[in-house]
């Protein structure tokens, strides 16, 4: 961290985590391809419950870079036994948090279902998949934390091994559980989610067995264990915000699917494929976060500016790159991208249309997420946070509301419009962060 040269850093780093999250990205589209041959309404149930599937997601990606992002800082200030601390309290935090998902996908999955459909078929197919990926969410959740934790230190090998026996995991048993192959009924939609989450359990094994026995820098303190408070409020004080801004994901999709279905089921699905496809996108860019975000907050800890430069400029470059090259690819081959889902003829129409307008937006979203990432390694994750429920909740939803009253196609424009704007409010906002942060006179 402190002695290797920025690039070579980022990318041993950024790499693997990229190869990790592009396996992750299997997650999110081994199911819906088996399940589009499976069913269109099954597609359909598959995307009203998408927006409540994140909820969990989202609450392990702000558990995990709190945690993360409060063991690299310890470590940049020499304190590892803190750092110990601090990773042992995450996990305690991780496992409140599986109780609270649990929950929640309990009572809340049907109720969630009621708000957007009364076709029973489709209730009960939504409600197959979420209460078993919700239930059985401690896979995920303790996976994506020991992952924070490991790449903290700077191993991003364990982390990928790890998503890479879950996904194979998932992609091996979809096709059997789903079709029913091999022995085994044939479960259907339930099929999926139970294939899922037995993958997400086998990548926590690996991952959390290479953690807590393996050597490395940072100790696990559970015998004897005593919840620090300040410790606690640390992590939240990053790892909430994150959280949060990922929900906010969610609450934007389900505001997003209220429009859509008023147009159509196809407008509502065509949306849920595109969120499926833009995460071989979204996810090297997301990748690299996690070996940037590390470097910049052990930089931040260690007042070592001219590296923590050096890795923003890297990162801001890489994600530009990955961003154009997205861009290219759902204007001008969406079909291709398509060709991946069974559909009819309507639904294909609707969904190019989607994904050529929405990756006007990946480019400044390449911005605004780099920017999000400058913010949570200053520990401003509010700051982070303002930026995301601006762009969604005070930009995005409120554009698609008004061109709604155009048309469908008019309402994809809201995502660029939104990812824009907020790049342009945020530029003075991350350079006075980064001055104040190395002590630079305004």
């Amino acid at each position: 961290m402190a002695t290797w040269p920025i690039g070579k850093l980022l990318f041993s780093m950024g790499i693997p985590a990229v190869l990790s999250m592009l396996i992750q990205a299997l997650y999110n589209i081994v199911d819906t391809i088996y399940i589009s041959q499976y069913s269109q309404d099954a597609m359909f149930a598959i995307g009203l419950v998408y927006p409540m599937q994140m909820v969990g997601l989202s609450l392990a990606l702000g558990t995990g870079v709190g945690i993360g992002t409060l063991v690299s800082r310890r470590l940049g200030e020499k304190r590892k036994e803190e750092a110990g601390h601090v990773a042992s309290t995450g996990i305690i935090i991780a496992l409140v948090h599986v109780v609270l998902i649990v929950l929640l996908g309990i009572f809340g999955t049907k109720p969630f279902l009621n708000m957007y459909t009364d076709r029973p078929e489709i209730i009960a197919l939504g409600y197959d998949y979420l209460s078993i990926v919700m239930i059985f969410n401690f896979g995920q959740m303790l996976s994506v934390c020991f992952e924070r934790i490991m790449q903290a230190q700077g191993n991003m090998i364990i982390p990928m091994i790890s998503l890479i026996v879950g996904a194979v995991t998932n992609i091996v048993l979809d096709p059997i559980m789903i079709f029913g192959q091999f022995g085994f009924p044939e479960m259907g939609i339930a099929g999926a989610a139970i294939a899922t989450v037995i993958g997400q359990i086998l990548g926590m094994c690996v991952v959390a067995g290479a953690a807590i026995f393996g050597k490395h820098e940072v100790k696990f303190h559970f015998k004897g264990f005593k919840l620090d408070l300040g410790i606690v409020k640390d992590i939240y004080a990053v790892g909430l915000p994150t959280a949060i801004m990922n929900m906010i994901g969610s609450v934007t999709t389900t505001l997003m699917n209220g429009v859509l279905v008023k147009f159509s089921e196809n407008a509502v699905t065509s949306l849920s494929l595109y969120f499926k496809l833009q995460s071989f996108v979204f996810m090297p860019v997301f990748g690299f976060n996690q070996g940037a975000l590390p470097i910049l907050s052990y930089n931040f800890g260690a007042r070592n500016k001219d590296r923590y430069f050096k890795t923003f400029r890297l990162y801001m470059i890489s994600a530009l790159v990955f961003m154009t090259i997205g861009t290219l690819l759902f204007r001008f081959v969406p079909e291709l991208m398509l060709s991946f889902f069974e559909m009819d003829e309507s639904l294909k129409v609707i969904a190019s249309i989607t994904l050529q307008t929405i990756a006007l937006s990946f480019i400044p979203a390449a911005v605004s997420i780099v920017f999000s990432t400058v913010f949570q390694s200053f520990g401003k994750g509010t700051t982070s946070m303002i930026q995301s429920m601006l762009r969604q909740l005070g930009i995005l939803i409120p554009v698609a509301y008004l061109l709604s009253n155009i048309s469908l196609d008019a309402v994809w424009y809201a995502y660029p419009i939104a990812e824009i704007a907020v790049v342009l409010i945020f530029i003075p906002l991350v350079i006075k962060a980064y001055k104040g942060a190395f002590g630079y006179e305004s």
